[in-house]
């Protein structure tokens, strides 16, 4: 979007709504509500498969198909997306990391299908890999192989889609794995530096059109609700990118330099106890975002009140863009300059922010990069470190959650008089349907055709040419997401990131709680003669594992014997392990809407490995109809997210400990 005049009143920012869910047809309806509701850009959700290269009916994809997103497994899915929206004028987002390069090849061809132009297409493929090692875990490949298919997004974009943002450097998950303002900023821009190296490194983009790489650079931040510190750390933002761009790259032209960014405020910080409180601290992170022109977003997304309950309605959605709107176009906020040049308070806090980054950026390129602090654990060690801090504010009442560990005596809601019905419902044919439907496509496209392009691309993948336009040959052929991600799994491998639990500190955790619970465990062990162990497991696609992780770091600190291998991870695999390791119970952590398929699947895999007394536990976003079906099926104890208390939460997992050992 053009910047306006200096004296110009400014234009409002794009408004996006994150969305999809259920199929391309019901997700494709859902857009074209939004669109006539005056969205002005989408934001396409794709569902987990989809984000880590897998088709529906793979054994890892069972619970996950449709849940936090739309299923995307070939070309046909992708025409039915966008069926009735001319992408050629369209302006869209996809959060996409892994297989960003497959889903743009996806996007490109439905467009060239509607006679469109690649040259006139404007979005956005979030593409940073490094942040999904950190905080999502939807990473396929090792960071090298990644960053690879980064830099042949980014040098052919910059030649034959010069309005897309090739990668959209991703502080958002950042945040909400536990960084700092100082850590968001360091290891973004640290990210963007390991980007730009290897694209001006790899030969693909002449000299006078690095500015133009530089130029299509976007960012994607969060935004809590301490907003005066957030709007600082946006300005913070804005001159390190400057600086930057212009000492380390020779960027000459200003434009080029500037700092693009869109935003989505914090859906993790959202409660599920006393959820109307949302709606105000949605409101107040808007504002962090907007307030400062010389700082302001170009694109906005906002949750909606309830997604701490589950998966948020139309209606829901509708209600989070009307803040947009009123913002955009009731209020003066665009008719003025910034309104914070010359506040002393607000630069002596961007000196400061600016000030810790730098020496953290440094810390980071000291040690060969984002790549190598990445493979090192160590920004993974200090952003469970960060967390594990925030909890203890949180739990010790020092910072203050309305409704949650302070003023949380309550009126019954009428938000919620619904029950489940204020939440959105995927049916669980879904799933079925999509199985059916990737099967029936392989069954009647080209087979030769489609193994040709695969071939090709197998091929290219051992050289360092540029794999994109091999990509698209396979999207056109009818490849699939799971095949075409495959084929690059053999070419490059695997890869399982570090959990940084091990290394992670938790400062100030040594209350008398503590003590007392961990004097529980200790005696508790001693009644069975061995210490007590637990496994910490993440089934299924879920990458969310900040949750998993404050439970191993509370659970090592109070005692227990810690078995956590990351995320990822089949229920045979869980059951395997917690076997193997002859654990005392098993605690599983569950936030994509699976948990009625996979937890089950473990509890039974339990039973059928003759180890069925071994109790077990779940914590995630689960609704009351959903816990009460799990604890019927076996499950001891559910938590959620108002159960913020994780001494609290550890003491009771003591308590099924010693009644499943008749203690």
């Amino acid at each position: 979007m053009p910047y306006p005049a200096d004296r110009e009143r400014d234009r409002p920012w794009v408004m996006r709504t994150y969305a999809g869910h259920s199929s391309a047809t019901a997700s494709n309806a859902l857009y074209r509500r939004n669109l006539a509701k005056g969205q002005t850009g989408l934001s396409v959700a794709f569902d987990l498969p989809t984000q880590t290269g897998y088709d529906p009916d793979d054994e890892l994809a069972k619970g996950e198909v449709g849940k936090v997103g739309v299923p995307v497994g070939h070309i046909g899915d992708m025409r039915q997306l966008f069926d009735g929206i001319p992408l050629g004028e369209a302006n869209t987002s996809m959060t996409i990391n892994a297989t960003a390069m497959w889903l743009l090849a996806l996007y490109v061809s439905v467009a060239e299908e509607h006679g469109a132009d690649r040259a006139t297409l404007a979005g956005t493929t979030q593409n940073d890999i490094i942040k999904e090692y950190l905080s999502r875990g939807t990473y396929v490949f090792p960071p090298g192989p990644s960053l690879r298919l980064i830099t042949d997004m980014v040098a052919w974009t910059v030649s034959n889609v010069p309005k897309w943002n090739p990668i959209n450097i991703c502080s958002y998950h950042l945040q909400e794995a536990g960084a700092t303002p100082v850590q968001e900023i360091a290891y973004s821009l640290s990210t963007a530096i390991a980007v730009l190296d290897s694209v001006f490194d790899s030969g693909q983009v002449p000299e006078e059109r690095r500015g133009e790489v530089v130029a299509r650079i976007s960012f994607f931040v969060n935004a809590g609700v301490r907003f005066v510190e957030e709007m600082c750390k946006m300005r913070a933002f804005v001159r390190l990118w400057d600086e930057i761009t212009r000492d380390r790259y020779g960027i000459a032209d200003p434009k080029h330099r500037r700092f693009r960014y869109g935003v989505q405020v914090n859906s993790l910080g959202l409660t599920e106890a006393q959820p109307e409180n949302n709606v105000q601290r949605i409101v107040l992170e808007m504002l962090a975002v907007t307030l400062s022109r010389d700082a302001r977003a170009r694109a906005v997304q906002l949750p909606a009140w309830n997604e701490a309950l589950g998966l948020p309605r139309p209606w829901d959605q509708q209600w989070a863009l009307r803040m947009q709107q009123v913002l955009a176009y009731e209020t003066d906020l665009l008719e003025y300059q910034d309104i914070f040049d010359g506040s002393h308070v607000v630069e002596a806090k961007v000196d400061e922010l600016v000030e810790g980054a730098r020496a953290e950026i440094d810390r980071v390129q000291a040690m060969g990069g984002a790549v190598a602090a990445v493979e090192s654990g160590y920004m993974k060690s200090a952003l469970v470190s960060s967390l594990a801090d925030r909890r203890r504010r949180v739990e010790s009442g020092e910072d203050v959650v309305v409704g949650v560990n302070k003023f949380a005596t309550t009126e019954p809601s009428p938000l919620q008089a619904e029950g489940a019905k204020a939440i959105e419902q995927i049916d669980p044919v879904v799933e079925r349907h999509a199985v059916e439907a990737i099967r029936a496509w392989k069954a009647s496209r080209d087979d030769v055709s489609a193994k040709s392009a695969l071939d090709d691309l197998r091929a290219l993948a051992k050289t360092d040419r540029n794999l994109v336009e091999a990509t698209i040959a396979c999207a056109k052929a009818g490849v699939t997401t799971g095949e075409w991600s495959q084929a690059l799994r053999e070419a490059f491998g695997e890869y399982r990131a570090p959990t940084g639990v091990s290394a992670a500190s938790a400062s100030g955790e040594a209350g008398a709680e503590i003590a007392r619970v961990r004097e529980r465990v200790r005696a508790t062990g001693e009644e069975l003669g061995e210490r007590l162990r637990i496994l910490v497991g993440k089934p299924g696609l879920d990458g969310h594992s900040n949750g998993a992780e404050q439970v191993a770091v509370r659970a090592r600190d109070v005692g227990f014997e810690v078995v956590y291998q990351g995320i990822r991870l089949t229920p045979a695999q869980i059951v395997a392990a917690a076997v193997q390791e002859d654990v005392h119970v098993v605690g599983l952590s569950i936030l994509s809407g699976s948990h009625l398929e996979v937890v089950p699947a473990v509890v039974d895999g339990l039973r059928a490995a003759g180890a069925g007394d071994v109790p077990v536990i779940v914590g995630g976003i689960v609704p009351p109809d959903d816990a009460d079906e799990l604890r019927e099926r076996g499950v001891a104890r559910v938590f959620t997210p108002k159960d913020y208390e994780l001494t609290q939460i550890m003491d009771e997992i003591v308590a099924v400990v010693r009644d499943a050992n008749g203690l």
